[in-house]
C-alpha cells in the first residue's frame, strides 16, 4: 500500500507520542509518500517547539536525524491545482499540496489535523484517522 503522510503524522512517530503505535501499524509494509514540501514543515514545527521552549535544541537535532532515516517518497505536485483545492476549501496551500499529492496519485492521507481530515472528506480522499483508528 502506498501512503500520503502528513508531517503531524511524522512528527508523532519521531517524538514517540501517544499515536506512534497505531501510526506504525497502519504503515507497516507501506511505502510513504509525501509532497516536496513536508520537510519544510517539520522544520517550522520544529522552529516553533523551540520557540515555545517544548523542546531544546540537542532534542530537535536528534529528531531531525531520526526524521532522516524514515524511507519517504517525496513528490512535486501541480502549484495551480494545489491552489485551486486550497481556493475551493478555504485552506492554506501547505494543506493543499497534501490533499493534491493524495488526490493525484489515488493514496489515502494519513494525519492527526482534524481540519486536514474534514478537508480530504470534502474532496473524496481516503483518510486513515489516527486518532480513532482507520477512517
Amino acid at each position: 500500500m502506498k501512503i500520503v503522510a502528513d508531517a503531524s503524522a511524522i512528527i508523532a512517530v519521531i517524538l514517540n507520542e501517544a499515536e506512534k503505535e497505531l501510526i506504525i501499524r497502519l504503515t507497516e509494509n507501506a511505502s510513504i509518500y509525501a509532497p516536496l514540501s513536508v520537510p519544510w514543515e517539520i522544520g517550522n514545527a520544529f522552529s516553533s517547539m523551540l520557540k515555545r521552549r517544548l523542546i531544546d535544541i540537542k532534542k530537535a537535532a536528534n529528531a531531525i536525524e531520526e526524521y532522516k532515516q524514515i524511507p519517504i517518497h517525496y513528490i512535486n505536485v501541480d502549484l495551480v491545482r494545489s491552489l485551486k483545492i486550497a481556493d475551493d476549501l478555504g485552506i492554506y496551500a501547505y494543506d493543499a499540496y497534501l490533499l493534491c499529492c493524495a488526490k493525484d496519485n489515488h493514496m489515502p492521507l494519513l494525519t492527526l489535523d482534524k481540519k486536514l481530515i474534514k478537508a480530504a472528506a470534502d474532496i473524496s480522499i481516503y483518510t486513515l484517522d489516527i486518532t480513532k483508528g482507520e477512517k
